[in-house]
């Protein structure tokens, strides 16, 4: 991988991290399309440390009221019952299924998920699911974020989990949990954001130790990637969070679909190669 792709890839993650459309998706396609390598996913989740650090900014008074609050509650038993301290607690839980889940089947992840066929069909079924969970919650009261518990918390990290398979999306698959139980679009995806960032900082750190060894890209294109991501992702969080509080996701379902049956359509016709191939 040189500068220019790496610049590139940046982009695209920094783009598609929060949207539910699958920012890790979006590398392995585009770099098939433009007849690059596969970045792989050591690729992937380091340039997710740039998109994840605008979320610790942009988000950074909602968490430092959390981390606050859930240190207090440790300590002292009044805090116990303030609704951060919980919410600490919650990502916390949350964030179990996709620690385990990923240390169990890391060799898959990284290997045979990320063949094109998979992601095309991930794309459309987990498209579909996002309209059905956006129509549903459409007819009910929305809850808002101060009514999570324990069991939703849980159920919203096994539908994180689900995010190691490339084209499900992380925003995607948590937002459905999310409107499936009930929440609103705009409290399923700031839950969604800050359950998020344990994981991704846990993963991006551990395979930062891969970049620059074996078939992962160099340090000079990757850092430039987590930059440019930071960047325009900072961008599309505040779009997003905009956008939702106002539209539903059906944009996001159709190009998911097309998308989706485009992969398979192109793999079909032997103009993609399914499988990851190799990565420089």
């Amino acid at each position: 991988m040189d500068w220019f792709h790496g610049a590139v890839l940046g982009l695209v993650q920094g783009l598609t991290e929060f949207l539910p459309v699958s920012s890790s998706a979006h590398l392995r396609v585009f770099s098939a399309l433009a007849g690059w390598d596969d970045p792989g996913a050591a690729f992937t989740a380091v340039t997710q440390l740039g998109t994840e650090t605008a979320v610790l900014i942009y988000f950074r008074r909602d968490i430092g009221a959390i981390i606050k609050a859930w240190t207090l509650s440790l300590f002292k038993s009044e805090w116990r019952r303030d609704q951060n301290a919980k919410l600490g607690w919650y990502v916390i839980v949350g964030t179990l299924p996709i620690g385990i889940i990923g240390k169990l089947f890391q060799d898959t992840i990284e290997t045979t998920l990320r063949d094109l066929r998979l992601i095309g069909t991930t794309l459309i079924v987990f498209g579909l699911i996002l309209a059905v969970a956006d129509r549903s919650r459409a007819v009910r009261n929305a809850r808002p974020i101060s009514s999570l518990t324990f069991p939703h918390a849980l159920i919203y990290g096994a539908a994180q989990s689900l995010a190691l398979i490339p084209g499900v999306s992380r925003s995607g698959g948590t937002i459905s949990a999310g409107l499936f139980l009930g929440y609103s679009r705009e409290a399923a995806a700031r839950y969604s954001f800050l359950l998020a960032i344990p994981a991704v900082l846990a993963s991006g750190c551990l395979e930062l130790l891969k970049i620059g060894e074996g078939p992962a890209p160099a340090w000079g294109p990757t850092v430039v990637a987590t930059l440019i991501a930071f960047a325009v992702g900072y961008a599309a969080i505040a779009w997003f969070l905009k956008y939702i509080s106002h539209n539903s996701f059906m944009p996001f379902v159709i190009y998911r679909v097309l998308l989706g049956l485009t992969i398979i359509g192109l793999v079909t016709a032997g103009v993609l190669a399914p499988d990851a191939g190799s990565v420089h």
